[in-house]
């Protein structure tokens, strides 16, 4: 049983809830509920168009299942992806739905189930059930499920009061529905004198167990993998994964260990003071357990090696693959015992082949006897017929010879009937041939009225071709001025977007004319820096060459106080020096300046060549 059948299941609960009237069929408005809920909780995109879309040539009014069901699978579960979402949100929705309408028990008696044990009893019940609709559940799944709560509450179950159930009604003797299910649960003959949370519970491990795929549950030793110390850790075992939590509560998941068919279970002896160990090997790792006792070590590697082999053999849950393995059982039982009703039935009818052929051959002799006798008493009957026929005969001679002279007096009464019918006739023929002279006269007004029609319609044709073509020039002119309205509305954005353009270059061109502008001005600023630097540098050389030349003989030598006090260095803030700079590079020519230089350059390295040689003339 694949997920599309599980979810139909729920969802035909579903939709037979919504048909209050039980015809079979719902209205739209309450299957685009019922379609968005379900988009809902199957985590798929919900289009509200496409329910109006898919039914838009459907409109007498409600729509049955079997015009729902192409756009249920289209639309909804073609789009539903495994893993994708919880399916006991699904299984609560559908069940929300159906209970309000079916399940109503009497909340007064004090073995009325929790609306959650109902709940869960319903989804055991949808899987359990046959893959037919209505959906029931046959007897042996029933004995099934109530042996498995039992089993969970540790008691016996009692197979005399289910049977007597169905003895009860000759109608359930194949089959119940689950609102009959739920009302014998509710009942208490399953469940008499035994506390409420004790059922709760057990229903909830069944539920666990068959809905939920656990193929076991408890608690384990674990070894860590990095610190290698034990810890207790509640264990559930899936077809496809082994899960491990802190607490049975299963709140806090601490890992998950994926099963394979390169997976394996060991045994291993008692160490490190841990007693009933084995150990599960994955291609990566190895995970080492220790149970309570033997029993519960043999239970957890049994489970293990199940959820093994149903990996290996591509199936997703056991207690899927045990329905299908019953229903077959069912299926070949029932197969056996109606082999035997036949076989029984054949004996039966050869037995009565038997009697019946020996029953037939006493007739047989019984009929030889009474045909003798019927031959003799056929005999005397016929003699007898036969002198009567003679005498009925002559009879019948003389009533025909009667019957003849009266025909002769009825056959000249005919023949003066008949002439005057041949009048009438004429008359009629006459009339006849003045009615068809007047219906080709009838006949040609009609052709000529048609072809004045003909030509009317004719002429109302061209009249309403000539119209077809006036109304097609006026929307291709219409379509033609809209274009060329949008294609002006264009225009006009390109011409505004273009002269935001032309006002934006023109701010940044006025912005490099003045950045040149100031820049200009700082050149021309540097430049006059450079010219006054030139100006003063050429000046000290003058000044420079001027105190540098040597004392000729017979020059009084001033003394060094008086010249260091003639002597003051001229400062650049000199007002002064500052006009002369400017005087001189007025009046002096490049080519005196170019002397100047070459002249100023000799005294200096004649100067420094006497302070090579120890001798240096003191101005």
């Amino acid at each position: 049983m694949d997920l599309r059948s599980e979810l139909l299941k729920s969802i035909w609960y579903g939709f037979t809830a919504l048909d209050l009237e039980k015809s079979g069929k719902v209205s739209k408005s309450q299957l685009k509920v019922l379609s968005h809920n379900l988009c809902t909780v199957l985590s798929i995109p919900h289009d509200p168009v496409a329910l109006e879309e898919h039914f838009r040539d459907d409109d007498d009014g409600p729509v049955s299942s079997q015009g729902y069901m192409p756009y249920l699978n289209k639309y909804i579960l073609d789009k539903v992806v495994e893993g994708s979402f919880n399916k006991e949100n699904v299984d609560e929705l559908c069940w929300t739905l159906t209970a309000k309408k079916n399940y109503q028990p009497d909340r007064s008696s004090s073995s009325v189930l929790p609306d959650r044990d109902a709940f869960r009893l319903w989804c055991l019940f949808n899987f359990l059930s046959e893959d037919k609709y209505p959906l029931v559940m046959v007897p042996d799944e029933v004995e099934y499920l109530l042996k498995k709560i039992c089993m969970a509450m540790s008691i016996e179950f009692n197979c005399v009061e289910l049977d007597d159930f169905f003895s009860q009604d000759s109608g359930q003797q194949s089959s119940i529905t689950v609102w009959v299910f739920l009302e014998m649960m509710n009942s208490g003959k399953v469940t008499r004198a035994i506390d409420k949370s004790i059922i709760t519970m057990a229903i909830e491990e069944v539920y666990r167990e068959i809905v939920g795929d656990v193929l076991k549950e408890g608690y384990l030793w674990k070894k860590g993998q990095l610190r290698r110390n034990w810890k207790e850790r509640w264990f559930t075992l899936r077809p496809s994964y082994l899960s491990y939590y802190t607490g049975e509560d299963r709140k806090d998941c601490q890992g998950n260990i994926v099963l394979d068919g390169n997976c394996c279970v060991e045994v291993l002896p008692d160490r490190d003071g841990k007693r009933c160990m084995f150990c599960l090997k994955t291609l990566s790792k190895t995970y080492e357990m220790s149970a309570s006792d033997t029993k519960q070590r043999q239970e957890w590697t049994a489970a293990i090696q199940t959820a093994i082999r149903l990996h290996v053999e591509g199936k997703n849950s056991l207690h899927k693959d045990l329905k299908l393995k019953r229903r077959e059982q069912r299926e070949q039982r029932e197969k056996r015992r109606q082999a035997k009703e036949e076989e029984l039935q054949r004996l039966r009818a050869l037995q009565e082949e038997r009697e019946r052929k020996l029953a037939e051959l006493e007739l047989l002799k019984e009929a030889q006897k009474q045909a003798q006798v019927l031959m003799e008493q056929d005999e005397q009957r016929r003699r007898q017929q036969h002198e009567q026929l003679q005498r009925t005969l002559e009879i019948q001679l003389r009533e025909a010879e009667e019957a003849r002279v009266s025909m002769q007096a009825e056959m000249a009464l005919k023949e003066e009937e008949a002439e005057k019918q041949r009048k009438r006739i004429q008359e009629l023929e006459e009339m006849q041939k003045r009615l068809e002279e007047a219906l080709q006269q009838e006949i040609k007004a009609r052709l000529d009225e048609e072809g004045f029609r003909y030509a009317q319609a004719r002429l109302l044709a061209e009249e309403e071709e000539k119209m077809k073509a006036l109304m097609a020039l006026q929307e291709e002119q219409e379509e033609y001025i809209l274009k060329t309205q949008r294609e002006k509305q264009e225009l006009k954005q390109e011409m505004e977007a273009k002269s935001q353009a032309l006002d934006e270059a023109q701010r940044q061109l006025e912005e490099v004319r003045a950045n040149r502008h100031r820049v200009d001005q700082d050149v021309v600023a540097a430049q006059r820096k450079l010219r006054q630097a030139s100006t003063n540098v050429k000046h000290w050389n003058v000044q420079m060459n001027r105190l540098m030349r040597p004392i000729g003989p017979g020059e009084k030598r001033p003394s060094l106080g008086s010249s260091y006090q003639a002597f003051q260095m001229p400062t650049q803030r000199d007002p002064g020096l500052r006009l002369r700079r400017r005087s001189g590079s007025e009046d002096q020519s490049e080519e005196s300046k170019e002397n100047v230089d070459n002249r100023a350059g000799c005294d200096l390295e004649k100067r420094h060549s006497h302070a090579s040689n120890g001798d240096m003339d003191i101005p």
